[in-house]
């Protein structure tokens, strides 16, 4: 039901805007607009009753309905869009502000009877189509769908989760490590101190449904709670009536003090349960909870008489987690553990095990699995039943597939309380997730950009699209919904994956809602009915389906992971909204052709009139592929700037040399990437509402409209190093201002012995900056470089000429620094002290040319990588010894460069690495946490290769 929902919500606000606005409608055409209005309010209000009950216990007939309402709403959208587009005369410029600013340019041309035709045309087409809905409606009964859900809960079946506190524990596999480590973090609040008067600790296991929360919960309780006076383990669960929550706990507390309970409100029962608990030690399990709400009243009931008392929660969401204080998270079964697992439950099943009878098949539905026992448990379950011979069609379906097993059955229905959990919008983003192939890597702003193109994101007020989006993403990796994938040290999550069961889930619910089609490009073609296309791992053939066949009614194109020999016609598409081909490969076409015939030129754009996102990127981009010609899309068409929905155009992979200047028409645009080489004639002032801009070899003219993109939350701009040193000056002068900007990211293609730039002394005072690189070589530390002007900065990569020990301590004065990387021509002289506390949230720092280092003690106590490029220089030895001083320190990288014909012989170069290597070493060895250590060398022109004769010397430093 989400989907028709966000169809109406999509359609209603553009129809009744298009409907109210100052047009002459006669007195017939204004009744039909009245009815439009007031039904299509009703049946959104019978929408979202339907929306809010579960797709398994709603009828058919309310399916049935919602599906028509849905099919409705797109048909409704593509005609006012159409109507709109197609009125003649419209300045494309002249909408800086969105969609009602456009409606009220065009309002004054729906005199003209052609006009007056055409809606009052449209309008009687769409009444007829409503009116039906809306008899529907009444027959199907819709709006008493919600009462029939609350007739229906009161026979729900018992939660299976609640099975796993009765199980046996000899069908447990792998959670004795983990109770121990439990039991030790509950009991180590303070071993100087006697149980009696240790406070109350609250701990909560986080993790993925179906990873084993309960279960290890269960674990731990049974394993301790006979040192405890009080015990108890209640399961919450979604949407809890708090009352029986409060009085479950205090009949499993102490039954014999529970008469006419029964009769007490939440607040007297919380009393009750204070007074039971006060001066005595108890152990209570909290297991699924999953708002903070709920918990913030339960902990009411706990009382802390500094008796050791012991709290446990589980939870899936990571804000409710915090709530507790102490986070354990829950992680997958080890690959042995896994196979001990898979082959106990086979054993369950047919009294031995078959593991070894296919060894290959096994271990890769094993991996399939991740580690999650409910998946393990589920496919052995599933294969139990079957021959080994069967195993890999189970393997090769999607998840599970659409067995009728009962395992299969509770995995999903204990995934889908998570689903239908979550928020209206974050759910339909979710599902678009289905989109992908399995294990693919999914990069965070690309797919927020494709949620703000598909409109499952709204804005909110003071907040942009981008930044809601984003907020969706974090929300859906707290839900423990997806797998987020994180740059090392730098505390930056930068893509997601789905796991299969997740995936598993999204490809159920999208079958049975039609949301996405996968289609085989060639061989099999998709619904007629197919709103979403999405291709994975194919070949897109010049005589293929998906290449020629006509998709009228298709809103996505997705192509993932797939090779094309020509390009879809993009003629075949009428009502496109998003077009994405991600890391695929174009082939086949030669250099010497003429762009209109190649077959990856982009005809016929102009006539994707609803498109709001074109996405191209080429996985062979800066790859040469010996014997292959490689040609992408040689043009982008001047008809470009007639899309005038487009939000985002992404083009940063593709080859493509230049942008045609109507690109600077597109007014809707929020996200630009581009990586071509002539983009001097753009002309970026009616860009107004751009939140994203990345592009390569920019111009001094270019740069002169940016102080008017106010929207502007991050900038990549790479330019070459002839145009003027005064450049990166200018370039500052203009964005100064900018105060959305989170992200500035400027590139030099540097030379041999560059020029520094000119620095920038003006005032820069961005107090939302988190992300600031500057790989051009600047005179000194700009002044502006502070805590008080950059006050929340996490990540600075500079490169300088020279560094002063004061500039050492103005940088250990940020306090929310993660990340610094200092690249020196000359020498980097540091302090003999630091402030105490310098540097308080550093994990990696990567110094170049820096003269012998100095860490004190206090200051980046929380370092983890270290990486460190000096050059071979005569010195009077080296010493690490203080890197004992940096407490948290996981890892270290020394890279050594050098030129054997700078006066340096290669007795005298090995010599001195052989003296680097022995330093680091002994710094690592007598370093509590025994960092890993790597060392490379590149002392010789030609090359950079690691020491032979060390070792430990291994990995290549990225």
């Amino acid at each position: 039901m989400d989907l028709a929902t966000a169809a109406m919500h999509s359609l209603l606000p553009k129809l009744f805007e298009l409907l109210h606005g100052e047009y002459k409608l006669h007195k017939a055409l204004k009744k039909d607009v009245e009815f439009l209005e007031r039904e299509m309010r009703s049946i959104d209000a019978a929408l979202r009753k339907v929306a809010m009950v579960p797709r398994d216990k709603l009828d058919d007939n309310s399916k049935i309905w919602a599906n028509q309402v849905r099919e409705l709403s797109y048909e409704m959208e593509d005609l006012v869009e159409s109507f709109l587009v197609g009125v003649q005369g419209v300045d494309p410029a002249a909408n800086p502000h969105g969609f009602r600013g456009f409606v009220r340019k065009v309002a004054n041309l729906f005199t003209k009877g052609k006009a007056r035709h055409q809606i009052a045309d449209a309008i009687k087409a769409v009444k007829d189509q409503v009116q039906q809905v809306a008899d529907r409606r009444d027959r199907y009964k819709i709006d008493d769908v919600e009462a029939s859900l609350a007739a229906t809960t009161m026979v729900e079946p018992v939660d299976p989760r609640l099975m796993v506190q009765f199980k046996d524990h000899r069908e447990l596999v792998g959670i004795e490590e983990p109770r121990d480590e439990l039991i030790k973090r509950l009991a180590d609040e303070d071993d100087c101190v006697s149980k009696a008067k240790q406070q109350l600790k609250i701990l909560s296991i986080f993790g993925f449904g179906g990873l084993g929360k309960t279960t290890l919960a269960k674990a731990v309780y049974d394993k301790i709670q006979a040192e405890f006076e009080c015990k108890a383990f209640y399961s919450v669960g979604q949407n809890p009536n708090l009352k029986n929550v409060l009085l479950g706990i205090l009949l499993r507390i102490d039954k014999a003090s529970c008469h006419n309970v029964t009769l007490l409100d939440e607040v007297l029962l919380i009393e009750k349960l204070r007074e039971l608990l006060t001066n005595k030690r108890y152990l209570i399990i909290i297991d699924d909870i999953w708002d903070m709400s709920s918990w913030h009243i339960i902990k009411c009931a706990f009382t802390d008489s500094q008796c050791g008392s012991r709290v446990i929660t589980t939870t899936r969401i990571f804000e409710v987690a915090k709530e507790a204080g102490d986070i354990y998270k829950q992680e997958p079964l080890s690959p042995g553990r896994s196979k001990e697992l898979f082959c106990m439950r086979l054993s369950i099943g047919k009294r031995k095990s078959t593991y070894h009878e296919s060894v290959k098949i096994s271990e890769k539905i094993l991996q399939k699995c991740g580690g999650i026992p409910l998946a393990i448990i589920t496919i052995a379950s599933l294969l139990a039943s079957k021959p080994v011979t069967d195993w890999p069609g189970v393997y090769d379906s999607i998840g599970f597939g659409n067995e009728d097993n009962k395992e299969v059955d509770t995995t999903r229905k204990i995934l889908l309380y998570s689903y239908y959990d979550l928020p209206y919008y974050p759910r339909l983003c979710l599902l678009h997730l289905g989109i992908y192939p399995e294990d693919f890597e999914i990069k965070k702003d690309t797919l927020i950009w494709k949620w703000v193109a598909e409109g499952y994101v709204h804005e909110e007020p003071g907040k942009g699209l981008f930044e809601v989006g984003e907020r969706y993403f974090n929300m859906l990796i707290d839900r423990s919904m997806i797998q987020a994938v994180e740059r090392p040290y730098y505390s930056i999550i930068y893509a997601c994956r789905v796991h299969d069961l997740v995936l598993d889930m999204i490809h159920f619910l999208s079958e049975d809602e039609s949301f996405v089609t996968a289609s085989n490009s060639n061989r099999t073609s998709p619904r007629t009915t197919a709103r979403r296309l999405a291709i994975n791992n194919e070949v897109v053939e010049q005589d293929g389906f998906v290449a020629n066949a006509s998709m009228q009614q298709v809103r996505l194109y997705s192509a993932t992971m797939c090779h094309f020999s020509v390009f879809p016609l993009l003629s075949n598409f009428k009502a496109l909204r998003v077009l994405a081909l991600e890391e695929c490969t174009f082939m086949g076409s030669e250099r010497s052709l003429k762009p209109e015939d190649s077959p990856y030129h982009l005809n016929h754009l102009g006539r994707l009139i609803h498109l709001r996102y074109l996405g191209i990127s080429d996985r062979l981009v800066g790859f040469f592929v010996p014997g292959v010609s490689v040609s992408l899309i040689l043009e982008v068409p001047e008809e470009i700037g007639d899309l005038r929905f487009l939000q985002v155009l992404d083009l940063g992979r593709t080859g493509i040399k230049k942008l045609p200047q109507s690109v600077g028409r597109l007014t809707q645009l929020k996200c630009l990437r581009f990586g071509g080489s002539s983009v001097e004639v753009l002309d970026c002032t009616n860009l107004t509402s751009l939140e994203e801009l990345q592009l390569h070899l920019v111009s001094p003219h270019f740069l002169k409209g940016l102080a008017k993109l106010k929207e502007l939350r991050k900038i990549s701009l790479h330019f070459e190093e002839e145009h003027d040193n005064m450049l990166f000056k200018d370039l500052m002068g203009h964005i100064a201002n900018l105060q959305k900007l989170k992200v500035i990211m400027f590139n030099c293609m540097r030379r041999p012995h560059p020029k520094p730039w000119s620095n920038y002394a003006g005032s820069v005072a961005l107090g939302h900056l988190r992300h600031l690189t500057v790989n051009g070589l600047l005179p000194g530390l700009p002044v502006w470089i502070n805590s008080s002007c950059l006050p929340n900065l996490c990540h600075l990569h500079m490169e300088l000429t020279a560094m002063k020990s004061q500039d050492i301590e103005i940088l250990g004065r940020f306090s929310e620094l993660i990340t610094l990387t200092i690249l020196l021509d000359d020498y980097m002289v540091f302090p003999n002290a630091m402030e105490e506390g310098a540097f308080p949230k550093l994990r990696y720092l990567e110094l170049k040319n820096s003269n012998q280092p100095r860490f004190v003690q206090g200051a980046m106590s929380n370092l983890e990588c270290f990486r460190l490029i000096i050059s071979l220089v005569e010195t009077n030895g080296w010493d690490f010894h203080c890197l004992v001083n940096l407490p948290r320190l996981e890892k270290v990288d020394a890279e050594i460069l050098g030129n054997t014909g700078m006066g340096i012989n290669e007795l005298q170069a090995h010599e001195w690495l052989k003296q680097a290597h022995a330093s680091l070493k002994h710094a690592v060895d007598i370093h509590p946490n025994h960092p890993a250590l790597k060392v490379w060398s590149a002392h010789t022109p030609q090359s950079r290769q690691q020491l032979p004769s060390l070792p430990c010397i291994c990995g290549l430093l990225l």
